[in-house]
């Protein structure tokens, strides 16, 4: 039995919508009953709504369909790519393990031994070379070891779909990519600013931003901080800001980018104040398995 985020009536079976994240019951389960963010792209071809039923068809002649479609990829769903339509969460997975693959074993293979200077000139965004444009977007998408890669593939994974569901592919891309890339160079221009020689990479400033949209619209969701925890997204967010704040100020744990958390925080409170009010219902726990919550981003990876 689960209870209607609408109305709060109790329903032996309920309808869980699978663009907001919602539970509804059967009066509220239409999105025009519940104010399901994708009705904004009710009468667009590519929007929320469309089920997806004729992609196989139209992808091999007709109108193309998503992001990755325009760029000649089958994204229908008889395509091998169409579980990335409208799941741009699990494309910016794969595309962070793809990119972990590049960093750690074709590009010591092709001469650009790990560590190097040519190494951190294509995968970090450091203050020596601020303007090698491509670094803003590799940056984010790039990690500085396994344990990185884990615990911000976790936030990922379990947070981003959530926050993607309440306001949409589109948007949740934007988000993403803006909120990743401005925590980058912010952390840079701190650099320059202190005469600090700075290299960051890491989708930590992302996933803050994205924590801080879910403070705003869902900030009594439930998740286990280390795995055993329990909390609510929003003390968790508060914890993690209060503590970046201290060890920016204290210079704690030199090798992480707490300017750049903190930037990516601000970003997704503003941004979560702003689509708050369209936003209704979500799931109240992030489940790991069975009866188990998610866990927050690891910070993104700067070397002295």
């Amino acid at each position: 039995m689960a209870k209607c985020d609408v109305c709060g009536a109790h329903e032996n079976m309920p309808y869980n919508c699978r663009h907001c994240g919602g539970t509804f019951c059967s009066d509220h389960r239409l999105p025009e009953n519940h104010g399901c963010p994708g009705l904004e792209n009710w009468n667009d071809p590519k929007g929320v709504f469309d089920s997806g039923f004729d992609d196989s068809v139209e992808s091999r002649g007709g109108r193309s369909q998503g992001l990755l479609a325009k760029v000649g990829l089958d994204t229908g769903a008889g395509g091998p790519l169409g579980y990335f339509r409208n799941n741009v969460s699990y494309l910016f997975l794969g595309v962070i393990v793809v990119v972990f693959g590049i960093q750690y074993l074709l590009a010591p293979l092709f001469g650009v031994p790990i560590g190097s200077q040519q190494w951190y000139g294509l995968f970090t965004l450091t203050t020596t070379n601020p303007e090698y444009v491509w670094t803003w977007v590799v940056s984010v998408f790039a990690h500085n070891g396994p344990t990185h890669l884990l615990f911000n593939g976790i936030a990922l994974y379990f947070f981003a779909p959530i926050v993607e569901r309440q306001v949409g592919s589109k948007k949740f891309t934007a988000l993403f990519l803006i909120s990743g890339m401005a925590a980058g160079l912010a952390q840079v221009g701190l650099g320059l600013a202190t005469g600090e020689t700075v290299r960051v990479l890491g989708a930590s400033g992302a996933l803050m931003a994205i924590m801080g949209v879910l403070s705003i619209t869902s900030p009594d969701l439930k998740v286990l901080l280390f795995f055993f925890i329990p909390m609510s997204i929003r003390t968790l967010t508060i914890l993690f800001a209060a503590f970046s704040l201290f060890a920016v100020s204290g210079d704690i744990l030199g090798g992480v980018a707490h300017f750049a958390h903190l930037t990516g925080l601000v970003i997704g409170l503003w941004y979560g104040n702003r689509v708050k009010d369209r936003i209704r219902g979500g799931p109240q726990q992030v489940n790991l398995g069975p009866g188990r919550g998610g866990n927050g981003p690891g910070g993104p990876g700067r070397f002295p």
